[in-house]
């Protein structure tokens, strides 16, 4: 090999040595980065009636303990478009939301004691730390998928029925 075809050869091996080698480690970084034990919800179905009276229903889970509320969607890679969590606060008072480490596009219902829909958070874009407020004390979030809301024509005064919110009057 002459010099100039050993200084290329160095060139063009050692960077796809490298590719190679960090390639190979993806897998076990991206694992690295999702926690080990993962908390596990509790399940339940709730209905969202529109003003005009249409009902939606979803399959949740629930959401209702500090560890439960940090951990939320984090690290999911889909969500059924009949799938949801509920997000428990206790009592009601301003809250406000975030999407770190969540790989998905996210609507949020901000919910008042009563069930009704206080304000809605559209499309909430996957890993961003900025946060997202209720306008207003709520007592609950509802994520659904992204897109939700405009697909079923969701809007703030409609209702959420579940066993967590008073009925609305």
């Amino acid at each position: 090999m002459t010099r100039s075809s050993h200084l290329l050869a160095r060139l063009l091996v050692l960077p796809l040595c490298a590719w190679l080698a960090f390639g190979a480690l993806l897998p076990g970084l991206a694992q690295a980065q999702q926690p080990a034990g993962l908390v596990q919800f509790k399940t339940d179905k709730l209905v969202i009636r529109t003003a005009g009276g249409k009902t939606h229903a979803f399959k949740i889970e629930l959401a209702t303990t500090p560890a439960e509320r940090a951990q939320g969607l984090m690290f999911r890679r889909s969500l059924a478009p009949d799938a949801g969590m509920l997000f428990d606060f206790g009592r009601s008072e301003p809250v406000a939301m975030w999407m770190e480490n969540t790989l998905i596009p996210l609507d949020m219902l901000f919910i008042a004691a009563d069930g009704r829909v206080v304000n809605i958070a559209q499309r909430a874009v996957p890993m961003d730390r900025t946060p997202i407020p209720s306008k207003g004390s709520v007592k609950g979030v509802l994520e659904l998928p992204g897109g939700t809301a405009a697909r079923l024509g969701l809007k703030p005064g409609d209702v959420v029925q579940h066993a967590m919110f008073a009925p609305a009057r």
